[in-house]
């Protein structure tokens, strides 16, 4: 168990948390959420203790250990795969190397032989004869292929080193486990092994994360991070988010009676505990949430901006068709061949292991890089906005302000208007006078999206458009992609935010494309996408 007291943390005259006190105990998964620079990272790093608080303290029931997930990459460049996880659990590592050294001794005398005697006792204890085929397991479900358990670190792609660091922090089952974004750069598959992990997990596990299908999965409860408070909520993100909504419902109706709003939560608690499985995590959840009365429930102070796509107009039948496309980066051939057509209407998640060539193909089809054989054509009544992954060219150099930056996308030039549509991004007051070139990541996507909902356009092409947003921001634009009449093509690792957009997915393969009407997560429990996905990972 791991025990959080009056912790209070300021960086000079900022304060970023006050009198946090929270309990989190064995058995129970629990996700940090918050706006972007709230904090969850920095709390983490306390509970680990990377970062001493200024006021309060932070304690772990004598004899646990505690695993975290590392951040640096290049840590552990220079160690090969295998030992990089098994360092996961420090004593049992210095453990095999004491023995390792004491046994290649050359003069070898009884103490030594006491001293091994021991080692090989507590050897024993900590699983160490399985650690090897242990850390084989983890690694193999992640998807890291048996050839490079043998390799340098620095041998590995980013990727990569992403699950071995992974395996690592899970490897020797601690008792607390610190998770900081443990999706990121993983593929759905690697994805769903960690999920079922965790919830077969009898351990403490603290995580934050964007990615709400995960937090969804695999989580019992919420701790909310806001305004330098911390609340925690039972439940997973799906729950805090529309108990937070039904609160606030439920708040304005004040003539409503309070049996019919008991009534409203009863119901709205029954549909979510139908949704647990047998899993220990759901179950648990389950049994906690039948608990739940009226007055646990709160609406959240959190605000949320708003997306919406509203084209000028309709675009008629004949969207796009693409043609035998191919192109080659840097001695790469990324696109082969490429071939489909766009219908009125579609919303079409773009898949595929090559990040380049997903960005690749978006660049070709609006007009920013050549095809080296094939061709395209846009329908005459279509109209494309365009989300890079990529959208530093439009805030580098330049010297405005935010209204006078969005005023050169809009036909509106009013002052009013401008601050109007920034103000749905959550730019109010002053905020719409900061220069545009020192935006944070995630205001600069927010920026673009205001720029995108100003064109008036009837297809959008968005290059992973929840990078750098918090999850309310990522609720807001997966609510308007939605609620969007026209046609959407995208790229995307949310899952949840694929699964709610997407109708058609095409995948593309170094032997082209796979194209089908399909829902995403009945494509990735087809037995097709499975056999093809299993024939990659062993190749």
């Amino acid at each position: 168990m791991i025990t959080v007291t009056g912790v209070g943390l300021r960086f000079g005259d900022k304060k970023l948390f006050e009198d946090v006190n929270v309990k989190f105990t064995p058995g129970n998964c629990y996700g940090v959420i918050g706006a972007n620079g709230a904090g969850k990272s920095t709390f983490l790093k306390i509970l680990s203790g990377e970062i001493e608080p200024n006021e309060g303290y932070v304690s772990i029931t004598p004899g646990e250990r505690l695993a975290v997930l590392k951040q640096n990459h290049f840590e552990f460049d220079n160690y090969i795969v295998l030992d990089t996880v098994i360092m996961g659990h420090k004593r049992l590592y210095e453990i095999m190397k004491e023995k390792d050294a004491l046994y290649q001794k050359e003069d070898f005398n009884e103490e030594d032989g006491m001293k091994a005697s021991e080692l090989e006792a507590e050897f024993a204890e900590l699983d160490g004869w399985d650690a090897e085929v242990n850390a084989e397991k983890l690694l193999m479900g992640l998807g890291i292929k048996k050839d490079l358990h043998l390799k340098k670190m620095k041998e590995l792609r980013g990727a990569e080193k992403v699950k071995v660091l992974l395996a690592q922090s899970l490897f020797g089952n601690p008792d607390i486990l610190l998770l900081d974004e443990p999706t990121n750069h993983l593929d759905f598959k690697a994805i769903n092994w960690l999920e079922e992990f965790l919830l077969d997990y009898k351990n403490t596990v603290i995580v934050v994360s964007h990615d709400r299908h995960f937090l969804n999965k695999v989580c019992t409860h919420m701790l909310d991070i806001d305004f330098g408070k911390a609340k925690l909520f039972v439940g997973n993100y799906d729950f805090w988010y529309e108990s937070s909504q039904l609160a606030l419902k439920l708040m304005k109706e004040q003539n409503k009676k309070k049996e019919e709003k008991i009534k409203e939560l009863q119901s709205f608690i029954a549909r979510f505990s139908s949704n647990a499985s047998k899993a220990k995590q759901a179950t648990s959840r389950k049994k906690l949430l039948d608990k739940i009365t009226i007055e646990d429930i709160e609406p959240s102070s959190r605000r949320y901006p708003f997306v919406g796509f509203t084209p000028e107009r309709e675009a008629g039948k004949d969207i796009l068709t693409v043609d035998g496309i191919s192109k080659t980066i840097d001695g790469v051939k990324v696109l082969n061949n490429i071939s489909f057509t766009v219908n009125k209407g579609d919303k079409i998640i773009i898949l595929g292991r090559n990040e380049i060539a997903k960005t690749v193909l978006f660049k070709i089809l609006m007009g920013e890089m050549e095809p080296d054989e094939g061709t395209f054509k846009w329908g005459i009544t279509t109209t494309q906005a365009y989300l890079p992954k990529d959208n530093s060219k439009y805030f580098e150099d330049v010297n405005l302000n935010l209204i006078d930056w969005l005023r050169q996308y809009s036909k509106e030039k009013s002052e009013s208007f401008i601050r109007g549509f920034l103000g749905k991004m959550l730019f109010s007051g002053d905020e719409p006078l900061k220069m545009a070139k020192v935006l944070s990541g995630g205001e600069k996507v927010r920026c673009m999206f205001s720029k995108l909902m100003l064109s008036g356009a009837n297809v959008l092409i968005l290059d992973e458009p929840t990078n750098h947003l918090d999850l309310e921001s990522i609720q807001a634009v997966n609510d308007g992609l939605i609620a969007f009449k026209g046609t959407v093509l995208f790229t995307s690792h949310d899952h949840k935010f694929i699964q709610t957009i997407a109708n058609r997915v095409i995948e593309i393969t170094s032997s082209g494309i796979f194209d089908k009407e399909i829902a995403f997560d009945d494509f990735l429990e087809s037995e097709e996408i499975q056999n093809r996905i299993d024939k990659m990972y062993k190749e």
